[in-house]
């Protein structure tokens, strides 16, 4: 394999995109990154090469996210301090119009929903939601358009 530093050069972007699309924190996400990287140097010597690297490490990355929210729901709900913000009125608009979407995007196809996820919340471009999705960048912008088009038009239909 590559230098690992060249390999994190590379890819942490896409790693860090990856994580906070899944985490929706940007310390956690990055927390997750390094822990990424670190894991990725231990087992260096297990990368066949059979897929790309990115494609690796977000596995790598997938699975420590999965083992954090164990951790998580074992240790028990976290209290968080609140935030100043907008009325009452204007938060329950929000909140509802946020929540409305996102049920929208959760009922797609597990594809479509992981395409939109990392577009939309994660930022990235359709190559590397290619190279993560182990597809094509082609394939990555008509899923996502597709996706899209889906949630215009109020359509969602799980038998695709």
């Amino acid at each position: 394999m590559e230098d690992m530093e060249k390999v994190y050069q590379q890819h942490a972007r896409t790693v860090y995109k990856f994580l906070l699309t899944k985490t929706r924190d940007e310390h956690l996400a990055e927390e997750l990154t390094q822990e990424t990287f670190y894991q990725a140097v231990k087992s260096v010597d297990r990368f066949d090469g059979s897929c790309k690297v990115s494609v690796w490490l977000c596995q790598i990355a997938k699975h420590l996210w999965y083992q954090h929210l164990r951790k998580r729901k074992r240790e028990g709900p976290e209290e968080l301090p609140e935030a100043p913000g907008p009325s009452a009125e204007e938060g329950l608009l929000e909140k509802e119009g946020q929540l409305d979407l996102l049920r929208q995007v959760h009922s797609l196809p597990e594809l479509q929903r992981e395409v939109v996820y990392l577009r939309a919340f994660g930022g990235l471009s359709f190559r590397e939601i290619g190279d993560v999705m182990g597809k094509t960048e082609n394939w990555a912008r008509v899923t996502f358009y597709r996706s899209k088009e889906k949630l215009r038009n109020g359509g969602v239909n799980h038998e695709e």
